[in-house]
């Protein structure tokens, strides 16, 4: 290890004593913008606090209620597709008031298993329309956008393949919309397989954070907030007078929230409200919906925030914006952070001195700032809905290396937006892990039979069979692997330099971080691999 530290020494030629300075302050102001953003986490908490108990009511009731459409986009889903259709279908409202759009693009055998199964919900007499584009053009935006034109409802259902909205669902929202400036009902995710792993009880608690925090801290107290692609109710002139669905961003929905709230319309969150979906269960579906939705929100703030500074709006509004729209660029800051751990233990590096008490002081309120502030950000969001806090306290190494593990991920994705790099929209793959599957009536032939063939199934691994992701690459995950090696180089330095054994948990963190993320993502590749040399089984 000595022989492998000497190796990695800096170069003679690069004087420390010319690179120290430098180098301490690219640190220090890394740290500096990692705490603020941590600051503005304790704000939300401390708005969510303050509104939690405000719970918006209806105007008024409609007598007669207005026109639906519910609009399901779809793409090569045919795990899920039988599943969001019937529950599309199954929604309590007057059926002459009420239509379905399956919006769908897909290029394989689901697109049988759609047809069918609008046709099984059309003989029982659901106003429902089978839409299917031969190109992708935009997208699930270029999609939504097509749809609409043919979408009877003055308000319009959105709802994903993997998302199950329940029976009540426009009961409980449609009322809202009496107020004539309402342009948006969003409802919570709620998540069917929560408990399956690590990684999906990592993924739930983020999201809760996002949901039951976020959007509740900035509705209540006048900011804006974002619909959030799905289980949602628009108003189709807010659609429209926003400029329609457009797709030069990955996060088509950010994008039209923000130009729709430009034109003067009002957003509402209803908590109370859930609808379950399912998280991606395994790590590179869920690393490809973390890249496309961290450079959506970059571009989205390159092409939108300048003009939101510019609105005749309130300041809160607009500082609310910019920590929403460019909080993914923290990834890329951790990044650039932990990249620089190996020069700032080699040179020494101690911005704030030694041992005085303003040294201490400044750690720990940067500890405090970058750290124990998301430790009551999640534990808020958990006991709000009633989960155990301890619980939580708990896991939140394993939801801090997870997010540390995926910082490398979406600093790409903010490198990419930031350098106008277009990519296509990947849409997060569909597993279906916790349904079986029912005998679905009106389905029959191959068709059912490729129903069966495309769900994963199950397996003590969850996953039997993965789903591709084409814009996924090996490279990122050999990255990954790195960067925990790297840590551990790190933590072996610290371990043999005076004074900084104090920083080793923190190192170990980043290192159990990327080697858990990396690890797992080369895992899925070497699985693929060896299924696919698995010989197929003999058939008498």
């Amino acid at each position: 290890m000595t022989e492998l530290l000497s190796m990695l020494s800096l170069p003679t030629w690069m004087d420390p004593q010319i690179l120290r300075w430098p180098v301490t302050g690219l640190y220090l102001a890394l740290m500096m913008v990692i705490s603020v953003y941590g600051l503005h986490r304790y704000w939300l908490v401390y708005l969510y606090g303050k509104h939690r108990r405000v719970r918006p009511r209806p105007q008024r009731r409609y007598e007669q209620l207005p026109r639906v459409t519910v609009q399901l986009p779809i793409y090569n889903e045919g795990a899920v597709i039988h599943r969001i259709i019937d529950a599309a279908c199954a929604i309590e409202y007057p059926a002459d008031r009420f239509q379905v759009q399956v919006v769908d693009d897909s290029t394989d055998s689901s697109a049988k298993l759609a047809k069918q199964r609008v046709a099984y919900w059309a003989k029982r007499g659901v106003d429902i329309q089978y839409l299917h584009r031969k190109d992708r053009t935009g997208y699930k935006a270029g999609a939504l956008q097509d749809a609409t034109s043919s979408a009877t409802g003055e308000l319009i259902a959105i709802f994903d393949a993997d998302f199950i909205p329940p029976p009540s669902f426009l009961k409980r929202t449609v009322h809202y919309f009496t107020d004539p400036s309402l342009g948006m009902v969003q409802t919570r995710w709620s998540h069917i397989n929560r408990n399956d792993s690590i990684l999906t009880r990592g993924q739930a608690i983020f999201l809760d954070g996002h949901f039951v925090i976020e959007h509740t801290a900035r509705n209540r107290s006048g900011a804006w907030i974002n619909f959030n692609g799905t289980a949602g109710l628009w108003r189709r002139e807010a659609i429209q007078s926003a400029g329609g669905w457009q797709h030069d961003t990955l996060t088509e929905d950010v994008d039209l929230s923000y130009r729709a709230q430009l034109a003067g319309w009002q957003f509402l969150f209803l908590p109370w409200v859930q609808c379950p979906a399912e998280l991606p269960p395994e790590i590179n579906s869920f690393k490809s919906q973390q890249h496309r939705w961290t450079k959506g929100s970059i571009q989205t703030a390159i092409k939108l925030l300048p003009t939101v500074m510019r609105a005749n709006v309130p300041w809160k509004v607009k500082i609310e914006a910019f920590f929403h729209l460019t909080s993914p660029m923290v990834y890329l800051y951790i990044t650039l952070f932990a990249a620089l751990f190996y020069p700032a233990i080699s040179m020494n590096i101690k911005p704030f001195g030694q041992g005085s008490w303003f040294a201490v002081a400044a750690g720990m309120s940067l500890f405090g700032l970058g750290t124990i502030s998301a430790t009551i950000f999640y534990v808020t969001s958990q006991r709000a809905q009633k989960r155990s806090g301890l619980l939580t306290i708990a896991q939140v190494p394993v939801l801090m290396a997870i997010g540390i593990g995926i910082a490398l991920n979406n600093a790409i994705a903010c490198i990419e937006a930031l350098l106008g790099h277009e990519s296509p929209f990947i849409r997060t793959p569909k597993y279906n892990t916790t349904l079986d599957r029912a005998e679905l009536p009106g389905v029959t032939g191959e068709v059912s039979d490729q129903v069966e063939a495309d769900k994963p199934g199950k397996t003590k691994n969850r996953i039997a069979r993965v789903i591709p992701i084409p814009s996924m690459k090996r490279s990122i995950c050999l990255l990954e692997l790195g960067m925990g090696l790297y840590m551990l180089v790190c933590v072996w330095l610290s371990l043999t330099s005076h004074h900084r054994a104090i920083s080793v948990p923190f190192l170990l963190l980043f290192a159990s971080g990327y080697l858990y993320v990396g690890g797992s993502s080369l895992w899925v590749y070497v699985r693929a691999y060896l299924e696919s040399r698995r010989p197929l089984p003999q058939t008498a």
